[in-house]
């Protein structure tokens, strides 16, 4: 598969977030449900007076409830109507989508560039307060209320034997044909000021349910449920474990999207597509 932009288009990034909890996931959907991309398509459509739905690419699909402060997508759109419509593009689109989606940014994009195969990696933050009394209600939408006393050292000595390049099959939902070998580059707790717990999760990419998966046991862990060395035994066991709790996706927001510098925007894009396996893993 080439990334190579169509004569006559333009590929535009956009930078945008939202509130997921009205929205039925990023991806438009055959039964009309509503959706961040079908939002953002149809405000584009109006505001460029197009004929036709010019689709986006995303950096990373998220699922329905789940937050966005820095998503990334692309689209490629007729050099004419770029030029025409470039310059007021930001404002006419901040006009016409709904309050829980915004554009940030609209801009050309260098050459080689896709926004879910260029990216290097995704940074996750989920949110938790184990305060007895539950959730402040102005960040009902955003945190997760457990309702027990968690220990964040034993959550992040736990998270030590996740880190790393690791077959998630045992955390992530299984999709035909795709591969659960990913990098986990960081997975820590932080207790912030105001008391809620945060999780950091970055790798360079995430199979379907696995932030939530690795959340949900690291939260067993710190409530007592579990011992430390729970998660990490489940990760090599490589098979869903049912004890193994998908938590809500309210809590979890895509915070930021890495790529590398322009020059090696198309080797990374080439590089993602190819099928992964672990050292020493036999090919059939």
């Amino acid at each position: 598969m080439s990334d190579d932009v169509q004569p006559g288009f333009v590929r535009v990034r956009l930078d945008l977030s939202y509130d997921g909890r009205d929205f039925s996931g990023w991806a438009k959907q055959a039964r009309g449900q509503r959706t961040v991309q079908g939002e953002i398509e149809d405000a584009l459509k109006t505001v460029t007076r197009s004929p036709e739905t010019f689709e986006l690419t995303v950096a990373g699909r998220t699922d329905a409830g789940v937050h966005a402060r820095g998503q990334v997508a692309h689209v490629d759109l007729p050099e004419e109507l770029w030029r025409e419509h470039r310059e007021k593009l930001l404002r006419r689109l901040a006009g016409r989508l709904p309050h829980d989606v915004r554009v940030w940014s609209v801009a050309e994009a260098p050459e080689g560039f896709n926004a879910r195969f260029s990216a290097i990696w995704r940074r996750y933050a989920y949110r938790v307060t184990d305060h007895p009394g539950g959730v402040d209600p102005l960040l009902r939408g955003h945190v997760l209320w457990h309702d027990w006393t968690l220990d964040m050292d034993a959550m992040n000595e736990a998270a030590t034997a996740l880190v790393g390049e690791h077959d998630f099959a045992a955390y992530c939902k299984k999709r035909e044909g795709a591969t659960t070998i990913r990098t986990l580059q960081e997975l820590r707790w932080e207790r912030r000021p105001d008391g809620i717990l945060e999780a950091t999760v970055k790798a360079d990419a995430f199979c379907h349910n696995m932030v939530r998966s690795l959340v949900g046991a690291l939260l067993f862990v710190g409530d007592g449920h579990r011992p430390v060395e729970w998660p990490g035994k489940v990760l090599a066991a490589g098979v869903r474990d049912s004890a193994v709790h998908v938590v809500r996706p309210h809590g979890l927001t895509l915070e930021e999207v890495g790529y590398p510098a322009d020059d090696r925007l198309a080797a990374r894009s080439r590089e993602a597509r190819n099928r992964r396996t672990l050292p020493g893993a036999g090919c059939c």
